[in-house]
């Protein structure tokens, strides 16, 4: 089980962390990707990272603004979110796709999905 926590309320250019944590199963050999969806919007992939942090992919809508990390002895994956503005405002998920290479944000190549966590960004 993936669980996602961190979310919350914050000012437009605040940060927020956002964790991606698994339970019952190791993250090492999945590469991990989040998402988001706000109301009335199709879910939107933002970042991903491969198995052993090599390399990682951010949308153009988070490019220089989110991080994503992960620490597999954790067994959790991070996303830093600075200068935040209220589009930022949305429902994040994390999920995970087992993948040898590289990474990806698609919908449908992710084999596990967490809960999500509400980010608000007032402005």
């Amino acid at each position: 089980q993936l669980q996602a926590s961190g979310g919350g309320l914050v000012q437009a250019g605040g940060s927020l962390r956002l964790s991606c944590a698994a339970s019952g199963f190791t993250l090492d050999y999945l590469t991990i990707a989040w998402f988001r969806q706000a109301p009335g919007k199709e879910r939107e992939g933002l970042s991903c990272i491969d198995r052993r942090a090599y390399s990682a992919y951010y949308t153009d809508s988070v490019k220089g603004r989110f991080t994503i990390s992960r620490d597999n002895a954790e067994n959790t994956v991070y996303l830093l979110m600075n200068s935040l503005k209220p589009e930022d405002t949305a429902v994040y998920y994390c999920a995970a796709a087992r993948r040898l290479k590289g990474c990806t944000i698609r919908d449908s190549d992710m084999d596990y999905w967490g809960k999500g966590t509400q980010v608000t960004v007032s402005s």
